[in-house]
């Protein structure tokens, strides 16, 4: 691609990492977007963002990690079923239009849920799940992570935000494990298209990461927690609007 077109879309894409690192999402769907948007190959996109995913979900897992904001009992009662699901999404494809309107309106529903009285859903009593639960939410969630090449992240978080399973700053920790796990999982499932990875890739991880590092801080450090379930709300707002309209 050329040079202006390369600006731009690591330009915006470190923007999308920066809203979505505050939540503990990778963007994956937001870099999809992006690249649709440029008339990057398809072929291209799905590694491509999941490549990403990688690296914005390894430093948000880390930070999240180092402030205490993990849950690793719950991070690992979804991922032990997702992360297979996830390689098996990645080998598969599926056409688009066979899934994204009923995703796409799952995820706009969440979204104005969570617009909707912020406060208190951020602050109620939470309870743990159990592994009859977790258990195949996980898989179907890792194959949904794997058939749409993210990480998940954007269906498990308004899950157990909603369920309250978590606060959200913990939601953000398991969240952002979960996507690392499953987009490792996916590039495996989808090994071959990695190969064809673009030469300007390290230009692109350096845009996402910078966007990550100020994402994580807002989202570890500074944002309160409902305003961290309206950042929520318009990631999957955007999400959700990439796969109905994109």
């Amino acid at each position: 691609m050329d040079w202006s077109t390369l600006v731009w879309i690591a330009a915006l894409m470190a923007v999308a990492a920066a809203l979505y690192s505050s939540v503990g999402h990778g963007g994956a769907s937001a870099y999809i977007a992006i690249m649709a948007l440029f008339a990057v190959s398809p072929e291209t996109m799905r590694p491509v963002a999941l490549t990403l995913n990688l690296v914005v979900a390894g430093l948000g897992t880390i930070r999240y990690w180092y402030g205490g904001q993990t849950n690793f009992r719950l991070l690992l009662a979804f991922a032990v079923t997702a992360v297979p699901a996830a390689f098996i999404g990645g080998w598969i494809h599926l056409p688009p239009d066979s899934y994204r309107f009923l995703v796409g309106g799952l995820l706009w529903a969440a979204a104005v849920r969570l617009f909707w009285q912020p406060k208190r859903l951020a602050y109620r009593q939470v309870h743990a799940p159990s592994l009859a639960v977790t258990l195949p939410a996980g898989g179907a969630l890792g194959l949904l992570a794997g058939l749409t090449g993210t990480g998940g992240g954007i269906f498990l978080s308004p899950l157990i935000i909603l369920f309250g399973w978590e606060t959200p700053r913990h939601t953000s920790g398991v969240a952002a494990g979960f996507i690392l796990l499953n987009s490792v999982a996916g590039l495996a499932g989808n090994f071959a298209a990695v190969r064809g990875l673009p030469a300007d890739m390290p230009i692109l991880i350096g845009a996402v990461a910078a966007g990550a590092l100020l994402g994580t801080w807002l989202g570890v450090e500074r944002l309160p927690r409902e305003r961290l379930l309206q950042a929520l709300a318009l990631v999957l707002t955007v999400a959700g609007y990439k796969l109905l309209f994109a």
